[in-house]
């Protein structure tokens, strides 16, 4: 186990990434802000879904993820249909329009990383996405029925960790 010191200056570290977040913001297209690029991207890496399963991968109130929905919506990128097994609810999917505003985003937040990390060599960022994938699998490992630390099958998953994550552009 790691020195307390080290632990307290991890969260000053962790604290201060609210301004690579900040930066990563900045380049989204105003038409398209943060919540709306974390809705696209999730309907690209899982499918089609329901509002309530997007609502647990944001890990947002369903008020909240309605009004991102909404404005995705309303802009084309997605698509709300009945849902055939409840006509109640509603199936999103996401456009021709949505790819290519995801494609967008995409291409915006690769263009930050590589001008602001152009001094860093490719095994420096290949080192800091392992440790973050590491970080991220021990705080998933140690809810209800987790992995020993140490010893992350991926078995304890409970279906939102490295999903949530995958091209998020900010």
């Amino acid at each position: 186990m790691a020195a307390r010191s080290s632990y307290e200056e991890l969260a000053r570290q962790l604290s201060a990434v609210g301004a690579v977040k900040r930066g990563l913001a900045r380049a989204l297209p105003p038409e398209c802000p943060a919540g709306s690029a974390a809705v696209l991207t999730l309907l690209d890496r899982h499918g089609e879904m329901r509002i309530s399963r997007l609502a647990e991968l944001l890990s947002v109130d369903m008020s909240v993820t309605s009004r991102h929905v909404t404005h995705v919506a309303d802009r084309g990128w997605i698509e709300r249909s009945p849902d055939p097994a409840d006509k109640r609810s509603r199936i999103l999917r996401l456009t021709p329009g949505g790819h290519a505003q995801l494609d967008e985003l995409t291409r915006r937040t690769t263009e930050v990383f590589a001008h602001n990390l152009q001094d860093w060599s490719d095994d420096d960022v290949g080192r800091l996405i392992a440790l973050l994938s590491r970080l991220r699998d021990s705080f998933a490992c140690r809810g209800s029925g987790g992995c020993v630390p140490g010893r992350h099958t991926g078995e304890c998953r409970t279906g939102l960790g490295d999903e949530a994550h995958a091209r998020t552009p900010v």
